[in-house]
């Protein structure tokens, strides 16, 4: 596939942007009489993102929330007879106090500078149906053209609907996006199914290399790395 010139990119949120407020859900926990700590969860959140990419991966439709959180309390050590009450109350309790606000740092700050040099940038995410309430709430809403959010448009990653629904918004041609996400199976193989270009956060450079058309993808492990990514596929950060 020949490559256009990289003209705009989406990101995911959680675990790209933000990161899930492990201080907050131990709090949300203690309010349902539930013992477990910040650094136990901490401890766990890898586990409850393998859980979520297996899902995805075996098609699992709608947003896994359930399954990831489920999989994240069992590794913290929260009783087998608790969860299945907890996760479904945090799961209410979601579009009133979204639990993934921790921002990553650097990550806005690249957004920020994209928007500067006048690269268009949208949130591409399997959420909810409040991200963009929550994107307001953390005074991000001026560095984004368009919040494409699975729980309020019907559709998610990695299907390919929320990819063109995004790049339209973007006023791109799809070949010309990069989106940038944690999960291989929800932003990696979708992106590349869509016809985008794909930077796996925190990913595997291995399995990177590995998949068909690798030059299509990059990783990176922070925000600098990221910037050299981007540049890497043509991206500008200045006029």
């Amino acid at each position: 596939m020949r490559n256009e010139p990289a003209t705009a990119v989406s990101f995911d949120f959680g675990q790209t942007l933000v990161e899930l407020d492990t201080g907050l859900l131990s709090a949300r926990l203690a309010e349902r009489g539930i013992s477990v700590t910040r650094e136990q969860l901490d401890g766990a959140v890898d586990e409850g993102w393998r859980a979520y990419n297996e899902a995805i991966q075996r098609g699992v439709s709608g947003h896994p929330w359930k399954i990831m959180m489920r999989r994240l309390l069992e590794a913290g050590g929260v009783e087998a007879g608790a969860l299945d009450a907890a996760v479904d109350w945090l799961w209410t309790e979601q579009p009133r106090k979204n639990l993934w606000r921790r921002p990553i740092a650097g990550m806005i700050d690249v957004v920020i500078e994209l928007k500067q040099a006048g690269v268009p940038v949208a949130v591409l995410s399997n959420s909810e149906g409040r991200l963009e309430e929550l994107i307001e709430e953390l005074g991000w809403s001026a560095h984004f053209v368009a919040v494409a959010d699975s729980g309020r448009l019907g559709f998610e990653k990695p299907g390919g609907e929320i990819f063109a629904w995004t790049a339209e918004r973007l006023g791109a041609p799809l070949a010309a996006v990069i989106h940038v996400g944690d999960s291989f199976a929800a932003d990696v193989g979708g992106a590349l199914a869509a016809g985008m270009r794909a930077v796996w956060f925190k990913g595997d450079p291995t399995r990177a290399a590995q998949v068909p058309q690798a030059e299509r993808v990059a990783v990176c492990d922070g925000a600098d790395a990221l910037r050299r990514a981007l540049r890497a596929f043509g991206v500008r950060f200045s006029p």
